[in-house]
């Protein structure tokens, strides 16, 4: 098996690489500044504290592809998509996520504050000690995800489908979740974080 090219320490700020198809390659502590990644295809790639600032991922396919402790600064990632990716660690502040498209990924111990995720199939994402704090998932289709541990305080949870979902008693009492759907455990977990008793 061929060996991974690695980069680091690159300056990647500016460069157009509209289209780019990367399979196998590691990055690290690079910085993407202002670059066109629209349309980029990665398979099997690890970016570790790699920079995505005003970085254009517009309509990217990413495939068992790992960022690591990457920072994403009012980056686009409209309509791209990630599948069976990694984003532990990594932090998202302003960013275009709407038509985001996520399946089998992990978001552990991501930064998510204040988020507009609104209308985003996370179907069984892994959310373990995200900081969703005050982010809007609104609508979201929750089912199945992991968000034990996750920061939940402020977070819009109306009409999310939750059903199945694995959430702290906690997160439910500091987000709001008017016309969530929920399983029974759920709401049962919801009723005893408000002190109520069920019998």
């Amino acid at each position: 098996m061929a060996e991974a090219q690695r980069t680091i320490g690159e300056d990647f700020t500016d460069a157009v690489l509209t289209g780019a198809e990367w399979d196998g390659r590691e990055f690290e502590q690079c910085d993407f500044t202002d670059a066109d990644l629209g349309a980029l295809r990665t398979r099997n790639c690890v970016f570790t504290e790699c920079t995505f600032t005003r970085t254009d991922f517009a309509e990217s396919r990413h495939r068992a592809t790992a960022f690591r402790s990457c920072r994403f600064t009012r980056a686009v990632l409209r309509d791209s998509s990630f599948d069976g990716c990694s984003l532990l660690g990594s932090s998202f502040v302003d960013c275009r996520l709407r038509q985001w498209v996520l399946r089998e990924t992990d978001l552990t111990l991501a930064g998510m504050g204040r988020a507009d995720l609104r209308k985003v199939d996370l179907r069984g994402i892994r959310f373990r000690e995200a900081n969703l704090s005050e982010a809007d998932l609104r609508r979201c289709d929750l089912r199945d995800a992991d968000l034990v541990g996750a920061r939940l305080l402020g977070t819009k949870l109306d009409d999310a489908d939750l059903r199945g979902a694995r959430i702290d008693a906690d997160g439910l009492a500091q987000s709001s979740l008017t016309g969530a759907r929920v399983d029974m455990q759920t709401a049962l977990a919801f009723a005893t974080s408000m002190g109520l008793r069920v019998e």
